[in-house]
């Protein structure tokens, strides 16, 4: 099948694939996934047993799945992957891959010769990591992750909106502080150990799933262990296609998923993004009788005053243009934000006029933000 950009058909989503995630990917329609979260093996390169001070045996990584004979094979394994997960991307889709320092600068690297184009990289700073039991190196206490999209030209999915009020309506920064999976969260096999040994925690999908996606999104995970990403897409509505080789985590994670419940409509909405919501010009304010001309706009201070003008355009003494030019040439700023810089009265109140492109989109049947 051809590597082609054109929209495909989704593939069949909720269901848990068993095999090489580069021949799978390969095999679906180009264009059909919306996003991609990838943790793919971290070539940890572990030489031996990790041993605790008091000599019992560190429960790491040790599985086939993670080895790789050079560095070289690593990086063409990274390349088929990732050239697998552009196929399957549609245009203005996403990917985020996970790693360690062991593997994500090569990874990074790889992604930027393909044609991504990364939008940010973010620090997993965890709360509780492995303690550096040789005390040789520092205690690694973080993941990187990179956030891509197929190109420059993508115009990605991010809920701004979501995310700065996640983060007490402050806007949500690059550095994140999660736990690692423990608890009851751990998934374990019969004899009581980690069904998996690289679990991530569901709180770090549920952030990544709300800031890159929107309900009904077809996500996928090419390297599903026992299936966060899909627990986690399921909860938050997101249709889901886990790839996985090992058949033994492929069952775990399609019991673990048959459990999930998924939540209600109203529960799934996110705050909207001002940037989304459709544009309206001052002038359409003026047209509609919203801001009549001739009425009279303020700064929050008073102390500048400005006519609105039958064309949009509003005058301030001799001056004369946009909201945005003259807002900033009365504060001798190169630029100004005019819908929050101005302010009209209402009801002895003064409020700025971005609020009138609400009442404005209402009147237009285009919603209201």
């Amino acid at each position: 099948m051809a590597h082609g950009n054109r929209p495909g058909t989704a593939p069949d989503a909720g269901k848990v694939i068993v095999g090489d995630c580069v021949e799978v990917m390969n095999g679906l329609d180009a264009g059909s996934v919306d996003l991609v979260f990838a943790d793919p093996p971290y070539n940890l390169q572990l030489d031996g047993d990790l041993l605790r001070p008091n000599n019992t045996r560190v429960d790491g990584v040790h599985q086939d799945w993670d080895k790789f004979s050079s560095f070289a094979d690593y990086d063409a394994f990274t390349r088929d992957w990732l050239s697998a997960c552009r196929h399957v991307l549609k245009p203005n889709g996403a990917l985020w891959v996970i790693g360690s320092y062991h593997n994500i600068f090569r990874v990074g690297a790889i992604l930027q010769d393909l044609g991504y184009w990364i939008l940010n990289d973010v620090i997993w700073r965890k709360t509780n990591p492995m303690p550096n039991f040789r005390g040789r190196r520092l205690t690694n206490a973080h993941e990187t992750l990179i956030w891509a999209v197929r190109d420059a030209s993508a115009r990605h999915t991010f809920n701004y909106e979501s995310l700065k009020a996640l983060n007490d309506d402050v806007q949500m920064r690059s550095d994140w502080l999660f736990p690692i999976c423990a608890g009851r969260e751990r998934l374990k096999d019969g004899d009581g150990r980690k069904a998996h040994p690289t679990q991530k925690p569901e709180a770090l999908l549920h952030r990544i799933l709300l800031a890159a996606s929107r309900p009904g999104d077809v996500v996928l995970d090419p390297f599903f262990g026992t299936g966060t990403t899909g627990a986690v897409a399921k909860r938050l509505g997101r249709a889901w296609v886990g790839i996985e080789r090992e058949p033994g985590y492929a069952e775990v994670a399609r019991r673990r998923i048959a459990e999930v419940e998924p939540l209600d409509a109203e529960s799934l909405q996110v705050a909207e993004s001002r940037r989304a919501a459709p544009r309206v010009p001052f002038g359409t304010i003026v047209e509609l009788g919203i801001l009549a001309p001739g009425s009279t706009i303020v700064d929050s201070r008073e102390k500048h005053r400005a006519r609105v003008r039958a064309d949009g355009t509003i005058a301030c003494g001799n001056a004369k243009g946009s909201i945005h030019k003259i807002g900033a040439q009365v504060q001798g700023r190169e630029a100004c934000n005019g819908w929050m810089f101005w302010h009209f009265e209402t009801d002895g109140e003064l409020k700025p006029i971005d609020v009138l492109r609400q009442q404005a989109r209402v009147q237009l049947g285009l919603g209201a933000n």
